[in-house]
């Protein structure tokens, strides 16, 4: 039975909903770049991935935060991101290894979600999402927290500065040799231990057939 969302689940989707919708109507404050197709090294101020739309950045760098929309798509590799990434109903947010992420990955009510080799300076977040999500070999500096996701959890090999918290996931998550410096709780309590092996993830500019050619720009002057 689906998990009526609560008051936690309501405030980050209002807090979502706002920061995007002022990222998108004050150009005074930042630009907001909109990614619709492959981009390589160039730096933005905000990165929108719009509605439907499917970005795949590769050594892009972001300055502000980036925000995923409705049935969008985000592929990351090698990317740095000074601020967050902010994901509520999006279809799928993968972040590959060497990328780096400033503040927080929040993935809320959304799908399917591939977070591995990610060093992460504050929290990673999965909040009612029915999609499979796969926390793997990241470095995070807060919390890991899933919370009332139903599409499977597996959160392997991660060191993580704060706790480790998972509550009213079904089915529940599996997991194990995570290092844990706060406290592992409820379903997500034995999942410290030894690292375990795990395969490299496929990045995104080999998930694509056939020739692809990526977007790639000379950096643009720090603002």
């Amino acid at each position: 039975m689906k998990h009526k969302p609560n008051l936690k689940t309501l405030l980050l989707g209002a807090t979502l909903a706002m920061a995007m919708l002022l990222a998108g109507t004050n150009n005074a404050l930042a630009d907001d770049y909109d990614c619709t197709d492959y981009v390589g090294a160039i730096i933005v101020d905000n990165l929108r991935v719009p509605q439907n739309a499917t970005c795949t950045l590769i050594g892009t760098r972001v300055e502000g935060n980036i925000f995923v929309e409705n049935n969008a798509t985000l592929l990351a590799d090698d990317v740095y991101i000074d601020g967050n990434i902010q994901a509520q109903y999006a279809a799928k947010v993968n972040v590959y290894p060497g990328s780096f992420v400033g503040g927080s990955i929040q993935i809320v009510q959304s799908g399917e979600s591939a977070i591995h080799g990610v060093d992460i300076d504050s929290d990673l977040y999965f909040d009612d999402n029915n999609g499979f999500l796969n926390a793997a070999n990241n470095t995070i500096g807060g919390n890991l927290q899933a919370f009332q996701n139903t599409g499977g959890v597996s959160i392997i090999s991660n060191t993580i500065g704060g706790n480790l918290q998972c509550k009213e996931n079904v089915p529940p998550p599996t997991g194990g040799g995570n290092i844990v410096y706060g406290n592992m709780e409820d379903q997500c309590e034995n999942f410290g231990g030894d690292p375990l092996p795990i395969p490299p993830p496929v990045p995104p500019f080999l998930l694509a057939p056939g020739d692809l050619t990526i977007k790639t720009f000379l950096p643009m002057m720090m603002r």
